[in-house]
C-alpha cells in the first residue's frame, strides 16, 4: 500500500498591531496593510509594525518599552534607517524571519534652575543645547571625577551604538557598532577647548554635565524628543532595568547597516 507523508501544518499566522504616523502615504499603507493581514489591539500582539519613518520608530519603541513586544519598522517617511524596506506581501513571512535586537535607553536626570528634578529616557541620544545666541559653559563629570572643566560650545549630546548614526554622526562623533559596549561623547561646535573631539565611554559610565552660569546661558537638554528647559545639570547613564527589541530583515540587519554607513563617502 502506498504510503504518503503527513501533511505539514502552517505556521500560526502572527497577531500584528499596525502604528503609522500621520502622514496620508503612512496612512494608506496602514489600511492596505490590515486589509491583507488584519489589525489587533497592541496588548494582544505578537509583534508591532510601525509605517513612517525614524521619528515614529523613536516614538513606537518609547511606548512599547518594557512591554515585550517587538517592533517591526518599515519605511513610509522621509528618513529610514530604523526601518526595513516596505513591500505589502509576504510580511508573515518577514516577521518570522526578522533579527531581533535588545537595546537599553539611556536614563537621563535633569535638575533645572528652579531645583526642580525631570527624569526621560532616550534610545538614540541625550543632547544638550544652547538656548540663546550665547554659547554654553559646561563642566563634565565621569563617574563622579570631573574630566573637563568649563567646554564653551554649543551644546554636547551622548549617543548610544543605536543613536550614533543620527545626531552625532552629523556632528561628527564616531559610528559605535551596534553591539559594542560604549556610548559617544560628543560636543557640538566647541570654542574652547577647540580641540576636543569628544571622548569614548563604557557604557556603564554615570555622566555628569553642570550647566555653569546657568542663568545667563540658558541650555535646555533632551532625551530623544523630550526637552527640558533651563537647564542646571544632568547626570545620564544606560538603564539596564528598560529594553525595547527592534526586529530587522536578516539580510539588512542593524549591524550591517552600521557597518555600511562607515564606508559611505
Amino acid at each position: 500500500m502506498a504510503t504518503f507523508p503527513a501533511p505539514t501544518s502552517e505556521p500560526k499566522a502572527l497577531a500584528i498591531a499596525f502604528a503609522a504616523s500621520p502622514t496620508d502615504e503612512a496612512r494608506t499603507a496602514k489600511e492596505h496593510l490590515i486589509e491583507e493581514y488584519g489589525d489587533v489591539a497592541p496588548g494582544a500582539a505578537d509583534v508591532i509594525v510601525a509605517l513612517g519613518g525614524d521619528g515614529l520608530m523613536l516614538r513606537t519603541l518609547h511606548e512599547f518599552m518594557d512591554s515585550g513586544k517587538p517592533i517591526y519598522g518599515m519605511n513610509r517617511g522621509s528618513v529610514g534607517f530604523l526601518m526595513n524596506e516596505f513591500r505589502q506581501d509576504g510580511l508573515q513571512e518577514r516577521l518570522r524571519e526578522a533579527v531581533r535586537t535588545t537595546i537599553h535607553p539611556l536614563k537621563m536626570t535633569v535638575t533645572d534652575t528652579s531645583g526642580t528634578a525631570h527624569v526621560a529616557r532616550a534610545i538614540n541620544e541625550v543632547s544638550l543645547l544652547r538656548q540663546t545666541y550665547q554659547a554654553a559653559k559646561l563642566r563634565i563629570s565621569i563617574d563622579g571625577k570631573m574630566r573637563l572643566e568649563e567646554l564653551i560650545c554649543d551644546g554636547i549630546l551622548l549617543a548610544t551604538p543605536a543613536g550614533s548614526t543620527a545626531y552625532n554622526l552629523s556632528a561628527h562623533g564616531p559610528i559605535l557598532p551596534i553591539y559594542a559596549p560604549l556610548m559617544a561623547l560628543t560636543p557640538i561646535s566647541a570654542f574652547r577647548p577647540r580641540r576636543w573631539r569628544g571622548a569614548l565611554l563604557p557604557d556603564h559610565a554615570r555622566v555628569t554635565i553642570d550647566v555653569l552660569e546657568a542663568e545667563a546661558r540658558t541650555v535646555s537638554a533632551a532625551a530623544d524628543h523630550n526637552e527640558i528647559r533651563d537647564v542646571a545639570s544632568v547626570t545620564i547613564q544606560q538603564d539596564r532595568k528598560s529594553e525595547g527589541i527592534i526586529m530587522f530583515d536578516p539580510d539588512h540587519s542593524w549591524d550591517e547597516r552600521i557597518l555600511t554607513e562607515q564606508f559611505r563617502y
